[in-house]
């Protein structure tokens, strides 16, 4: 007896809508842990609390409301290429925060604030690349 595995090609806008679910969750679970820890993460970023809580509760209601977009059986092309703009700038504005001296991060400060930058730099890529796609 022989077993034949098949791979069924994903449909028309599966990856947008994949990662738009992704994007809109770490979003949102970063937003709930930034906030609910922003005191003690002043203390090993170096980042102002008001800072870290304002982010946080910044990005429990717009990671729903990717994930939201994400769950939709075809996203709203506007609405994508206005999330990528926004991630985009959000990536610029990490890295203005940075070099502006406005603030003093710690090491592992800086770290945490490129390695979010380039998180959503590769959210924007994929998102790019699945409007190229569906």
């Amino acid at each position: 007896m022989e077993t034949t595995i098949t791979r069924s090609s994903p449909s028309r806008g599966e990856l947008l809508r994949n990662v738009l679910i992704a994007d809109g969750v770490v979003c949102a679970v970063t937003g709930l842990l930034v906030a609910a820890a922003a005191g003690p993460l002043n203390d090993l970023l170096g980042l102002p609390t008001s800072l870290l809580r304002g982010v946080g509760l910044f990005l429990i209601p717009f990671g729903t409301l990717v994930f939201l977009l994400g769950m939709r059986p075809v996203p709203a092309r506007t609405a994508v290429q206005m999330l990528i703009a926004g991630n985009l700038l959000w990536v610029v504005a990490s890295i203005g925060l940075l070099v502006s001296g406005r603030v003093d991060p710690t090491g592992l400060g800086i770290a945490f604030v490129l390695l979010q930058a380039a998180l959503v730099a590769a959210f924007a890529e994929l998102e790019m690349l699945g409007l190229r796609r569906g």
